[in-house]
């Protein structure tokens, strides 16, 4: 008896996990209700972080508390492959629009940086809560 007990209480922790992951358009519409104005460019650190948000979107930590979302050319954020890594080659510390590019690892396709934009990031996490909460 007990040797059920674990596998079920996985299996509902993971379907009570799945139920609240938002969808690609939910989590753009939430990211761009809380991006500011687009800016040329940013002073480029080592990320912290990415995410992908969606296929044409991803969004970049560069500090604790900094994000940045970042509109691509194309699609090429399809992550199916499982690829881990974000690569972005900026010149001179700095990351500009519509000149530097961002390419995923295992993929030879990379995409142009459209625009950037920086996220409030409190109010983005209260808003994923609240909607969160409402599931």
């Amino acid at each position: 008896m007990k040797i059920w007990i674990l596998p079920v209480m996985v299996a509902l922790g993971l379907s009570a996990c799945a139920s609240y992951r938002l969808s690609d358009t939910e989590r753009l519409s939430l990211y761009e209700a809380h991006a500011g104005a687009p800016v040329e460019k940013i002073n480029y650190t080592t990320p912290i972080g990415w995410d992908k948000v969606d296929d044409q979107h991803v969004a970049l930590d560069l500090r604790p508390g900094e994000r940045w979302l970042l509109t691509l050319s194309g699609p090429c954020l399809r992550l199916g492959n499982g690829a881990s890594s974000l690569r972005l080659a900026p010149l001179a510390g700095m990351v500009l629009s519509r000149f530097d590019r961002v390419e995923v690892s295992g993929s030879r396709i990379g995409c142009r940086i459209e625009e950037i934009r920086p996220v409030d990031l409190p109010a983005l996490r209260a808003a994923e809560k609240t909607l969160r909460d409402k599931r």
